[in-house]
């Protein structure tokens, strides 16, 4: 009966380490939308990165998945150009990607103009694909989905 105690026990340990390894995120992502003029709107996709771990520019570089974007069509919404790019970037040559590599430490803030058809209120939905790393280690890119309401008024 010890025995299998101590076997549940240790299997339980075992399974605590491994979904704690799979839960790590070291970045938090945050979503709004800031009102421009009538009908324009910028949408702030901003990702707040834990400790020593970067996140990497959508133009990273060769070798590591940048941040990607990509908005699900809505016919109230019309895209005014690329999502760009605020905060420190930081530029390191790699030699294990063997290529100059652009990241952002800390906070990064991604943004996207929309001009809306209609004054409705809206949603626009999308995934952001991105990828996180840290002196010793990179986690797998990840994708996850983002919701933004536009209140139209």
């Amino acid at each position: 009966m010890t025995r299998k105690i101590t076997a549940l026990i240790l299997s339980l340990f075992a399974l605590s380490a491994v979904s704690n390894a799979q839960m790590e995120n070291p970045v938090k992502w945050m979503y709004s939308a800031k009102k421009l003029a009538d009908k324009t709107y910028e949408l702030h996709i901003t990702a707040n990165i834990d400790g020593n771990w970067h996140l990497y520019a959508q133009d990273a570089g060769d070798g590591p998945e940048p941040t990607t974007f990509k908005f699900t069509p809505n016919p109230l919404v019309k895209m005014d150009g690329k999502v760009s790019e605020v905060g420190k970037m930081e530029k390191i040559y790699d030699p294990n990607f063997k290529s100059v590599l652009k990241y952002y430490a800390k906070q990064v803030d991604f943004v996207q103009k929309v001009k809306l058809k209609s004054k409705a209120a809206t949603l626009v939905k999308g995934t952001v694909t991105y990828m996180v790393c840290n002196d010793s280690r990179c986690l797998p890119p990840k994708e996850i989905p983002f919701s933004i309401k536009i209140d139209g008024k």
